[in-house]
């Protein structure tokens, strides 16, 4: 296969504005929330669509050959763009309720989708002009975004993702050199020195300015979250990720003989429950800085796992930051450090953990988000509390708290209790608030709960604690009405419609425990004042998000992609425009949902993510190439086929196989999805080899459709889980494969 510079110029570009995605989202994620973060990013790649359609619309841009200042420009627009956006103080809580904050996040998009702009006008021109060889160009486009993923997350979790933002540049810098001749050359390198100058203040840069809530005394920042530390003062300070979520720092000595008057308080402790057991096996889901491994030695555990699904964290109290500070305790021996997705680690066990205790794990610490999904994970899911029940020894406990999600999460544990055949699963269930904390705590047992047990759980049910601490399953007569005893007397069902959330049990094929919010209340004066990012008040705001853009790309942008049709000479048939429409959906809706689904399989991390995106879209790459070699239909019946077996019976191959190593598990997922991957590369292709040069329009339709199939599938996943959004993706490669056997241009 020959090399040729065109090839090289779509490869490192690709490979950067893909790396470019996959920062931004980490770095808005961490600045703005997931779901705001998901919102601007997804309308902002709208840019590299909307640059091909300037290609198509425009004589000049047409003519242009040499793509050296493009390039240039496209790697500065990368440059300038988050630090620009940043310091905007944009603040998503008052876009309701002030219109210049509205006027900020136009400005955000139009700065972050520049970059796309001139990206996707140069891909479109390459494109266009050699159309004839597209089965190379689009496999160099695909490989490229392949290692793009690898990129991104090795340089977030070697150098930083603060400055792996300004090092993402030099893919494209790099090919501007290859392309400007002679002194122009200066141009792309006094940029590539502005890369190295902007590395010592990469983290002032990509930080947007506000008051810390206390001393930040330490920080660190990879393709897993933000870490800060904060010093409260010298005896507490405290570890928070991506500024949602948060875990204290318990100082501590190391004297494990102190007298119980000087041992560590703890808000909920686990002591009555750990202290049942001889040699207690202990299970912490979500360790964070320790507190929950300090409270299981004191109280005596023999046995203590310390499950983090973010290996940084770990490393920080084994040998880094906190180890000193918080005594060592990762380092005693009776402790095993696990740093590893809680769900994988747990269905390796059946009647082992006397305790497992779970103490404010939360979804929306975001792993794969940004413009890829609303991204949750499967802490608690219906099948999570059965992996929880099967992992608990014949007389364990589960001790569970959440501030948002208990009263879905009781539906859960019931429908999980149902499903291991336990008779009377309310028997073995305790709930209780913390109204000063504003928490929840639920108690799981193996065995029937004593009523002994659940008034002295964690702290005793009396009026001297009720201010503090009271049950509300099961409620005494003052208490009988409040929403969870209700649920766990009357099922789910009938109380849905008087409740404000969301409360059906959610499963591992419809994870988005976080996902409260209800159509019903969609009620912008509710909200008008502050737009928060959560939804336990009942408002939609995923959905929301999603609603809106759609409606920006199908009012707005699918219409400019109709503008081809009043310049005269050849143009795209119904056929045609269609045709990359659909395929443009259909990738993206395959894409988004692998990369949730496998998650579960191989367990949460960044190298998960890296790993189901890369194959996919390497695999792909090497069915571009081979494309002319099938017939029309191979592709989309094989795609079709394979999504239904996806469907139907690869969920069982893997839920049978969890208890393979992380190996195993990433070589069983590349089985799997390669051969999808293969065949998915072939419909733009085929596509092109119909159109010739209207394949700059046909890209601007499919990348218009991508940011649509990014979201609509959203929908139906979100209302009935996953397969559903399989099933979407089936339909439209059949809708494509019907409009790829008519003409798609006119003569």
């Amino acid at each position: 296969m020959k090399l040729t510079s065109k090839n090289l110029i779509v490869f490192l570009l690709s490979l950067a504005l893909i790396s470019m995605e996959i920062i931004w989202s980490r770095i808005f994620s961490a600045e703005y929330f997931y779901t705001f973060a998901f919102l601007i990013l997804s309308v902002s790649i709208l840019g590299l669509g909307l640059g091909a359609l300037s290609l198509r619309m425009s004589k000049s841009l047409t003519n242009i050959n040499n793509y050296g200042g493009l390039l240039s420009l496209t790697a500065g627009l990368m440059l300038i763009g988050p630090p620009l956006v940043l310091h905007l103080q944009l603040d998503f809580t008052q876009l309701l309720s002030n219109n210049w904050m509205v006027i900020k996040l136009i400005t955000t998009i139009l700065i972050l989708g520049s970059s796309f702009f001139t990206g996707g006008i140069i891909l479109s021109s390459i494109f266009r002009k050699t159309h004839e060889d597209m089965p190379r160009l689009y496999m160099a486009d695909l490989i490229g975004a392949a290692l793009g993923v690898v990129v991104s997350v090795l340089l977030m979790n070697t150098i930083g993702t603060d400055k792996a933002a300004l090092m993402i540049t030099l893919p494209v810098l790099l090919s501007a050199l290859i392309c400007i001749r002679r002194w122009f050359k200066i141009i792309p390198i006094l940029l590539l020195i502005s890369s190295f100058w902007a590395l010592p203040y990469s983290s002032e840069l990509l930080t947007r300015p506000k008051k810390e809530r206390a001393e930040v005394i330490y920080s660190h920042w990879d393709a897993m979250a933000r870490l800060k530390v904060f010093k409260y003062d010298d005896e507490n300070w405290g570890l928070n990720i991506d500024d949602a979520a948060n875990s204290p720092v318990i100082k501590f000595d190391g004297n494990w003989d102190r007298p119980d008057s000087l041992k560590v308080q703890f808000s909920i402790p686990a002591t009555n429950l750990t202290t049942q057991f001889d040699s207690c096996r202990f299970l912490s889901l979500g360790a964070g800085a320790g507190g929950d491994v300090l409270q299981a030695l004191q109280d005596g555990a023999t046995e203590v796992h310390a499950v983090e699904v973010n290996p940084y964290i770990n490393k920080m109290m084994t040998k880094g930051f906190l180890k000193d500070f918080t005594g060592k305790i990762y380092n005693d021996p009776r402790v095993k450090v696990v740093s590893e997705d809680a769900r994988s680690y747990v269905r390796r066990f059946n009647n082992h953990f006397d305790v497992i205790y779970s103490l404010s794990s939360n979804t929306f610490a975001a792993l794969a988000s940004g413009s890829f999904a609303l991204a949750e994970n499967y802490l608690f899911t219906t099948e999570a509390f059965q992996d929880y029940y099967k992992a608990l020894s014949p007389n364990g406990y589960l001790l569970m708290e959440h501030q948002f999600y208990v009263p879905r999460m009781i539906s859960e544990v019931l429908e999980a209790l149902k499903r291991e055949g336990v008779k009377d699963p309310a028997s073995h269930l305790a709930v209780y608030h913390l109204p000063t904390m504003r928490r929840h705590l639920i108690l799981m047992g193996k065995q029937t709960l004593s009523k002994e047990l659940i008034q002295n759980a964690v702290y005793e049910s009396n009026k001297e604690n009720y201010p503090y601490y009271r049950q509300l399953y099961p409620a005494v007569d003052s208490v009988k009405n409040n929403l969870i005893n209700q649920i766990v007397l009357n099922g789910w069902q009938e109380l849905q419609g008087k409740s404000k959330t969301n409360i059906s049990p959610c499963y591992d094929n419809k994870p988005f425990t976080a996902q409260l919010g209800m159509m019903k209340n969609l009620s912008l004066e509710k909200v008008k004042t502050r737009l928060l990012p959560y939804e336990f008040q009942g408002f939609p705001l995923s959905k929301v998000i999603v609603l809106v853009i759609l409606f920006i790309v199908i009012v707005l942008i699918v219409p400019l992609n109709l503008l081809p049709y009043f310049k005269k000479g050849t143009n795209l048939k119904a056929a045609g425009w269609f045709y990359f429409f659909t395929i443009g959906i259909a990738f993206m809706a395959v894409e988004v949902v692998l990369i949730q689904k496998y998650t579960l399989f191989i367990g949460s991390s960044s190298y998960t993510f890296m790993t189901i995106l890369f194959i996919l879209l390497a695999s792909s790459g090497i069915g571009s190439l081979v494309s002319p070699k099938f017939k029309q239909h191979t592709p989309f019946l094989f795609i079709a086929v394979w999504l239904l077996t996806e469907i139907l019976l690869f969920p069982y191959i893997t839920s049978s196989l969890t208890d393979l190593s992380i190996m195993w598990r990433i070589i069983i997922t590349c089985i799997l999805i390669a051969p999808l991957g293969f065949f998915m590369g072939m419909p733009f292709v085929k596509g092109s080899a119909k159109t010739g040069e209207l394949i700059d329009w046909g890209f601007a339709i499919n990348g218009a459709a991508s940011v649509i199939g990014s979201t609509l599938v959203l929908i139906p996943v979100f209302n009935y889980g996953f397969s559903s959004g399989l099933a979407l993706a089936i339909f439209f490669y059949l809708i494509a494969y019907l409009l790829l056997r008519m003409p798609l241009k006119t003569e």
